[in-house]
């Protein structure tokens, strides 16, 4: 009889102790099915009813999609965010990979300053940097306007935030300035495991800066890369404290994006169920873009 209870304290042994990482991580996800989960499936929720915030909510199944797809303040402000991935993404890649030449495989004089002040513009609140670029664009007295009548160039000067043209490049300009130094850092870091060798093999066989970029430093930054790359395409699809502090998405709508469109409609308009439709679409194509940058850096990884 001790013998059988034995084994099967034995056998009920595992089965406990197989259980027991659950118990660990079940309040953390509690938390994130209570914060994250659930909000979410609220707003999917909400997406398929008519709601003012008050009230009750009216079913209406797709109508806010059908009228979302129709829309053309959506639609242009879904393209103004793809027109956004020029400079929260390529430009900050390829400023981040030059600085990254240029620091971390030289010794300059001063070289930790260098760093800081570059990767300054991260660490600020995304607020100050639109502020402090709005009095910089001006058009009164602005320093980049009083900088073109100084240098005798008075005709280039412009009303850069009110311009219907160069409104949403001035606007990507100030988000460039900002994501460059993300891109930096990493790449920083992305170098230093890449074997030194193979930079003196690339000079002994006389290969240039730009050879040594293109055959060495891309190829063995391609992890660092990919990651930029998801975090900058989020990052310009879910774009709306800047573009909310500097033009509020004027002139006409000229840099209006997804993100902004959301809240005027759920907080100006009481159109909470149509800014859920938003977010729940938004959120789709944010999902599908990093699905495919992921896949295109396992491939990567593969050959």
């Amino acid at each position: 009889m001790s013998l059988l209870l034995a084994r099967r304290d034995n056998t009920s042994g595992p089965k406990q102790k197989a259980w027991t990482p659950y118990l660990y991580i079940l309040p953390a996800l509690g938390l994130y099915a209570f914060f994250i989960l659930y909000p979410m499936a609220q707003t999917v929720l909400y997406s398929l009813h008519d709601w003012r915030g008050f009230g009750v909510p009216r079913f209406i199944w797709f109508d806010n999609y059908i009228n979302l797809f129709q829309d053309p303040i959506f639609t242009g402000a879904l393209l103004n965010n793809l027109r956004f991935i020029t400079f929260y993404t390529l430009f900050p890649i390829v400023i981040g990979l030059l600085l990254t030449v240029l620091i971390a495989r030289r010794r300059l004089f001063g070289l930790p300053f260098f760093r800081t002040a570059l990767f300054m513009p991260q660490v600020m609140a995304v607020i100050v940097v639109g502020v402090v670029w709005q009095w910089i664009y001006n058009p009164a007295f602005g320093p980049l306007n009083e900088l073109l009548h100084n240098l005798g160039l008075s005709g280039l000067a412009k009303a850069w935030l009110g311009d219907f043209d160069l409104a949403l490049p001035a606007v990507g300009i100030v988000a460039t300035w900002v994501q460059y130094g993300f891109c930096m850092v990493l790449f920083i870091a992305g170098v230093q495991r890449i074997e030194e060798s193979l930079y003196d093999a690339a000079k002994i066989d006389g290969a240039g800066e730009w050879a040594q970029l293109r055959h060495i430093t891309i190829p063995g930054l391609r992890a660092e890369i990919s990651v930029a790359l998801v975090t900058t395409l989020i990052a310009a699809m879910r774009v709306f404290d800047l573009v909310y502090v500097t033009t509020s998405g004027g002139p006409a709508n000229r840099t209006m994006v997804a993100g902004l469109y959301m809240y005027q409609n759920a907080f100006e308009m009481s159109r909470v169920g149509y800014a859920a439709t938003i977010a729940v679409v938004l959120t789709a194509i944010i999902l599908c873009i990093s699905y495919f940058v992921i896949r295109w850096r396992s491939q990567m990884a593969e050959e």
